[in-house]
């Protein structure tokens, strides 16, 4: 934690970590005043923890004896390492069951035991890896029909009654009858699975009272009596079809593995798990595309959208708010020591809000180029198997939904949810429409018309929303400066320093920092003339005119800006100038110390100039080749104050320098971005095939030699994060766990390629066809 955050520490003799540490323990009058159950939390879990992801990321929460971690890149840590932070309580009664409910559930013969979401290693991987292949995508791909049919024979059933309410409508039953059937479980009793469900939530997330919990023991009983007797039944049914027959045969094959006990938990948590989480994603799904109109029209007019605008609802209003970890030794999160035994709180609706991550993170934004990137399905070894399972019956609900009923509204209504940590979705979800006014009574035609999504993650290259050229301007000899803005009048999404957005033209896409004021209501670059390079800088500056519509992604950060440090050193060479200027607003708005070295060939080549000297003349230092000047990168690096950075944009010489130069300086010191990337296409006449094993996925692939490593993960339905697919952007780095690596990135610095721990699947591969191992 910072001095400041130690500084202003409370620290309640409660505390488990009280006199523990020599920064004490991070309990505030906001921890602990946390409540989980009740107030903030429950109506806004992501905005109630603005506070912790601003202030105190991780704290002790002494209501709900838990540690609370809210920023993504701690949540994702802990997600990362299975072993040091054990999902063991994850179905542990977060409210202690009372002796009276312990009683009722031992009448039943209850013995809940360990599922593939609350066990540890090396049990888990093995199981997971034995019971895998129903998840795999082209697997999955032959339930896309059952789920259009059953969305469409709901709706035929409601399409003329202009009220609805969709949870009870369709939102509900149509998941649970997916799970049902891909689990291979008779659909006759879904009330009473409904009841079970609840149930089962409010037992192990919630906080029922003293009476409550006796009554919910009773459905809780009957749910696992329930279960044993599918189970049974199922067991005379040797050549069934779907998930849980396979899992009894494997019971089987494979008794030591796949248990008898294992079963019957594992029958009785994933029919809650297969149904509840996508029935209340696609809850909120509705009811935040029906709270932003725009968003809505914008899907019914370019259905292509579905895709991306389902993982931005999963990521802004997802159905997982929260889950549970547990320290099996002394750990460290983020600035914080933890002890063994530790219990944590990991909010994900936090996490994916975050705007140290996500750009903007706090508004609704179906054209979020990173979307993908949210926690809402959890990261790493457990991360949820069903998850494409959801995005294809999400994806479906909205594309029949749009297209049979775009002009739907949002009903008057006070929404309601089921008080506990770990699940959100409203309860009821009324809508209206005019029956009249239904596209079909002109064109039945739409009724049977459908789109195809492959399952699977979305492709960001589907994501893209419509500028205008508000201007086009001479910044410099060759260099061209644009002013964008949205097409339709909307405001742009925010951005911060070191941002850059990617702009689609006439079979073009081309990355350019951001180099306005923040505060503009548009977004200006800077774009030098190439003609040397591959034809998009150029194909800008001759064709793109005032007036004219391009396409945008974005706004992106990976150069970002440590606003902690104490002092700053920003150096750019000629169009580097980009993302330095945007560093540079930032610091002076912060009232930061900082200087800028700005090299270049001569001043009237040198974008940004005369802003730069009018804002910023004070801690400006120009070098220009033509004026004699030359930048003395050894005496910049020498005077560098203690604990400073320095953030460099340029040509590969000054970054390659700048390295050797700061290569005894802590780590941390020199971030870098280049603005060009080597050609990083693959050649199979010289490339070798390998092997790929994924230590947390259980699998071994094969990447063949006209094939990136990146594309063999996402095609075996493990989701990597990728953008630029250039070695550039540093997206879908991996950790390397066996192997030497091929590194062909221009992210790693020269230490962290030596350490061989890192790499970038997009364009690095193994050495001489080797094999290596990642943890994935």
């Amino acid at each position: 934690m910072t001095k400041t955050q130690q500084q202003t520490q409370q620290i309640p003799s409660g505390c488990p970590m009280h006199g523990a540490a020599p920064s004490g323990c991070p309990v505030t009058q906001m921890a602990e005043a946390f409540d989980a159950f009740e107030g903030p939390y429950q109506l806004d879990p992501a905005e109630a923890l603005r506070w912790s992801r601003d202030q105190l990321p991780i704290f002790y929460s002494p209501k709900l004896g838990y540690w609370v971690v809210s920023r993504y890149e701690d949540i994702k840590a802990v997600f990362r390492d299975g072993i040091l932070f054990s999902p063991r309580n994850v179905l542990e009664k977060i409210t202690p069951a009372t002796p009276e409910a312990m009683e009722v559930l031992k009448g039943y013969g209850y013995a809940m035991n360990r599922t593939m979401v609350n066990e540890d290693e090396p049990a888990h991987m093995e199981r997971r890896r034995a019971l895998m292949d129903h998840f795999i995508p082209a697997n999955l791909e032959k339930h896309q029909e059952m789920v259009r049919r059953l969305t469409r024979e709901k709706m035929d059933a409601f399409i003329n009654e202009g009220r609805v309410d969709l949870v009870d409508a369709m939102l509900y039953e149509v998941p649970l009858n997916v799970a049902l059937h891909f689990l291979g479980v008779p659909e006759d009793e879904i009330a009473v699975l409904r009841t079970f469900s609840v149930a089962h939530s409010v037992n192990t997330w919630g906080k029922p009272t003293d009476d409550q919990q006796v009554a919910i023991a009773h459905d809780v009983g009957q749910f696992w009596a329930y279960a044993g007797k599918i189970i049974e039944k199922m067991k005379q049914e040797p050549e069934g079809t779907g998930w849980m027959h396979e899992t009894i045969r494997k019971n089987a094959e494979m008794p030591d593995v796949v248990t008898d006990s294992y079963v019957h938990s594992m029958m009785m948590a994933i029919i809650v798990a297969a149904h509840e989480t996508t029935s209340l994603a696609s809850a909120n799904m509705f009811k935040t595309l029906l709270s932003n109109r725009e968003a809505w029209d914008d899907i019914c007019a370019d259905p292509s959208l579905i895709p991306n605008a389902v993982e931005e609802c999963l990521r802004y209003a997802g159905s997982i708010v929260a889950w549970r970890r547990q320290t099996t030794a002394p750990a460290r999160v983020g600035d914080v020591d933890l002890p063994e035994g530790a219990k944590l709180l990991i909010v994900q609706a936090s996490g994916n809000q975050d705007e140290r991550h996500f750009e903007d993170g706090d508004k609704f934004d179906i054209y979020r180029d990173n979307a993908i990137d949210h926690l809402t399905f959890g990261y790493g070894s457990h991360q949820c198997m069903g998850k494409n399972i959801g995005r294809m019956e999400m994806r479906i609900f909205l594309e029949e939904m749009t297209r049979r009923l775009p002009h739907l509204r949002l009903a008057e209504q006070a929404f309601t949810y089921l008080p506990n940590t770990s699940f959100r979705g409203p309860d009821h979800v009324w809508v209206e429409w005019d029956p009249a006014l239904n596209p079909e009574n002109e064109h039945p035609e739409l009724a049977h018309d459908q789109l195809y999504f492959p399952v699977g993650a979305p492709s960001r290259r589907d994501i893209a929303r419509k500028v205008r050229v508000a201007q086009v301007r001479q910044e410099a000899e060759g260099i061209v400066g644009l002013t964008l803005e949205d097409a339709k009048g909307r405001p742009l999404p925010r951005w911060s320093a070191g941002a850059h957005v990617e702009l689609v033209l006439d079979g073009y896409d081309r990355k350019y920092s951001l180099c306005g004021r923040a505060d503009a209501s548009g977004y200006d670059l800077a774009i030098l003339r190439e003609d040397a390079g591959r034809g998009g800088s150029r194909y800008i500056h001759d064709h793109v005119r005032d007036g004219m519509e391009l396409r945008l992604r974005g706004p992106s950060n990976l150069f970002r800006l440590d606003e902690e440090a104490p002092a700053h050193v920003l150096i750019a060479g000629g169009i580097g100038i980009t993302p330095i200027i945007a560093m540079a607003d930032r610091l002076k708005a912060l009232g930061k110390p900082y200087a800028i070295h700005y090299c270049g060939r001569s001043r009237a080549t040198m974008a940004l100039l005369c802003r730069l000297e009018a804002d910023h003349g004070d801690h400006l230092h120009v070098h220009s080749k033509d004026d004699g000047s030359r930048a003395d990168l050894a005496a910049i690096v020498a005077a560098l104050p203690e604990g400073g950075q320095i953030y460099c944009c340029g040509p590969e010489r000054m970054i390659t320098a700048l390295e050797d130069l700061t290569a005894d300086k802590p780590e941390g010191t020199f971030h870098f971005e280049h603005f060009s990337a080597h050609d990083t296409g693959l050649d199979p006449e010289k490339e070798h095939s390998f092997e790929v094993e994924l230590k947390d996925s259980g699998m071994t692939l094969q990447v063949a030699a006209d094939q990136t490593v990146l594309d063999a993960i996402l095609a075996a339905g493990i989701d990597v994060a990728s953008d630029c697919c250039e070695g550039l952007c540093g997206s879908c780095e991996v950790t390397v766990l066996e192997g030497d690596i091929d590194h062909r990135d221009m992210v790693l610095t020269r230490g962290e390629r030596a350490e061989n721990r890192r790499m970038m699947t997009c364009c690095s591969r193994a050495k001489n066809g080797g094999r290596i191992k990642l943890a994935l």
